[in-house]
């Protein structure tokens, strides 16, 4: 395995992992214990497969292990605690926010597809490989998350309307 196709991929490790950890404490680990587990299977890649999706692979059976370890988490108060990049406006930055929620609310399987196929442009094929389940299987995930995501965000939507002041 080539360090350098290693470091090519890394970025998109430490993005999925951020979208499937929430914190980048928590992704960094994530993305740390990955190529641990990586260096310590090196022996079952196969030289000239899509290194990308044998790691996202592995980051998904790691996630699996850590959140079967885990107890649930606790919300933090903390006004710190939130850890949002910067956007543009407050709209655009709200509109993240629930986008954040809404895919934290999709059941785990929903969301580990979903965050593969449009965050990470992975082919239906390399995520039914990532995730091993069935291309049929990662389509129908796929078409439940993204409605789902519809009907949070539109409920969210309607719940709370903008109210605007006319001002002469």
């Amino acid at each position: 395995m080539d360090s350098l196709a290693i470091l090519a991929v890394l970025p998109r490790l430490r993005r999925y992992a951020r979208a499937l950890a929430g914190s980048r404490e928590a992704a960094d680990d994530l993305v740390q214990d990955t190529l641990e587990r990586a260096w310590s299977r090196l022996s079952q890649w196969q030289p000239g497969s899509d290194l990308r999706a044998w790691l996202f692979s592995i980051m998904h059976n790691v996630r699996i292990d850590q959140m079967r370890r885990q107890a649930p988490p606790e919300a933090s108060l903390e006004e710190d605690a939130i850890d949002l990049p910067v956007r543009a406006t407050q709209s655009d930055r709200i509109e993240v926010s629930d986008l954040e929620a809404a895919l934290a609310a999709l059941p785990d399987e929903q969301r580990a597809v979903v965050l593969l196929v449009a965050l990470e442009d992975m082919r239906y094929a390399d995520v039914a490989a990532t995730l091993d389940i069935p291309i049929g299987t990662v389509m129908s995930r796929l078409a439940r998350g993204r409605e789902r995501l519809r009907q949070i965000l539109d409920h969210d939507h309607h719940a709370h309307p903008v109210q605007l002041k006319i001002v002469r």
